[in-house]
């Protein structure tokens, strides 16, 4: 079974460093899947606050809600690594975005990863518009 293929476009939106904790860490000694999810996770909301914003659940009027996700190891990370985490964002449209991550530490390349966020009312329990203001913070992030 040939596996999926994720190519990432250019991932200078924003950068965070994250060590790999103790409870990151599986049977297996490395990194485990659902704890790198959570580490990606961490850094979308180191972005959002980056722009101003200090939840997923409001920004600007909207939440962010996770719609899909797809990862790519390339290499095992262990306890005390520092990841470097680089973000990139593609396929806006007018109620989601894409955001893609490139995961490493200086000696390797450990995943890549994008997962679809889409504009959400916690309230209505339903899909909606980017805000105004979300949008244009991040198209002018883009142009820098």
């Amino acid at each position: 079974m040939p596996r999926i293929k994720l190519d990432l476009p250019e991932c200078n939106l924003f950068q965070c460093n994250i060590t790999v904790r103790i409870t990151d860490i599986n049977y297996g000694q490395h990194l485990a899947h659902d704890a790198l999810l959570g580490l990606l996770h961490e850094a979308r909301l180191q972005w959002l606050a980056h722009l101003g914003y200090h939840s997923e659940v409001d920004i600007g009027g909207a939440g962010l809600i996770l719609s899909d996700v797809a990862v790519i190891f390339l290499h095992e990370a262990f306890y005390g690594d520092v990841l470097q985490i680089s973000l990139g964002i593609d396929e806006i449209s007018q109620t989601r975005f894409e955001l893609y991550y490139d995961v490493s530490t200086q000696a390797h390349p450990i995943a890549k990863a994008k997962t679809t966020m889409a504009c959400f009312s916690y309230t209505e329990r339903k899909i909606m518009s980017l805000p105004v203001l979300f949008r244009q913070a991040i198209k002018s992030q883009e142009q820098q």
